[in-house]
């Protein structure tokens, strides 16, 4: 299983949010190439670093953090916030990224969406589920689609999209574990897709749980930076 830390970006700051709500923000480093450092010298291969202030200006913002953090670590970066545009995407990847994540825009611009499928291929482009009140949320999770996650799932199958991050906005930031139930029925009704768990996570009991469900990833965010699990304890793993 690849264990991903995140790092969220507001303001070229290494922040995290609880609920995908703004108002709660909270600073942990001033430098998050300090914070993807720390992660590589404990042996972290993979970094989810999302683009808050992209998510909410709708389009690409904190390229240059992502150019530092590539330049000055072998973290293998996934990247996502505000790609909206070819333009975003080359910047992008331009950058360093070597995937990257889209939500928003696999709702609201299949076609765009679906050409990036097709151009740099599934390993590069992971479709991001992000769930609220059991509908897809998008733009930095201030709106609700009317699609479910099984039906935004069905409808990129023909397009071969393999990697599903999906995030449980309910659980996110909250500290109170994953949504289990969620990954497990997941998993039940898409065997072929390899999905990311990300939300909620809190404890290392909660990431075995995970492993020993044969998720393909998870992603871990506040609990690193409140100290609730470890780096140490992740090399473990």
């Amino acid at each position: 299983m690849e264990i991903i830390p995140a790092i969220d970006i507001i303001e070229g700051k290494c922040v995290r949010l609880t609920f995908g709500d703004y108002n709660t923000k909270k600073i942990y480093n001033e430098n998050p190439v300090d914070v993807a450092k720390e992660f590589a010298e404990f042996g972290i291969k993979r970094l989810h670093l999302v683009d808050l202030d992209g998510a909410k200006a709708k389009h690409i913002v904190n390229y240059k953090v992502l150019e530092q953090i590539c330049n000055k670590t072998n973290l293998t970066v996934d990247f996502g916030g505000g790609l909206k545009t070819d333009d975003d995407l080359r910047i992008a990847f331009e950058c360093g990224a070597k995937m990257v994540t889209g939500g928003s825009i696999a709702v609201k611009n299949r076609s765009t969406f679906e050409s990036w499928l097709r151009n740099y291929g599934s390993d590069k482009i992971i479709l991001g589920a992000d769930v609220k009140n059991n509908k897809i949320a998008i733009n930095g999770w201030q709106e609700e689609s009317e699609l479910t996650i099984n039906q935004l799932i069905d409808s990129y199958k023909p397009n071969g999209i393999k990697k599903v991050i999906c995030t449980d906005i309910s659980k996110d930031g909250a500290m109170n574990g994953p949504s289990f139930e969620l990954y497990k029925q997941l998993m039940i009704d898409f065997p072929e897709q390899k999905f990311i768990a990300s939300g909620g996570v809190t404890t290392i009991d909660d990431v075995i749980k995970i492993q020993e469900m044969n998720m393909f990833g998870i992603i871990i965010g506040k609990a690193i930076y409140e100290g609730t699990i470890s780096l140490k304890e992740l090399m473990n793993i």
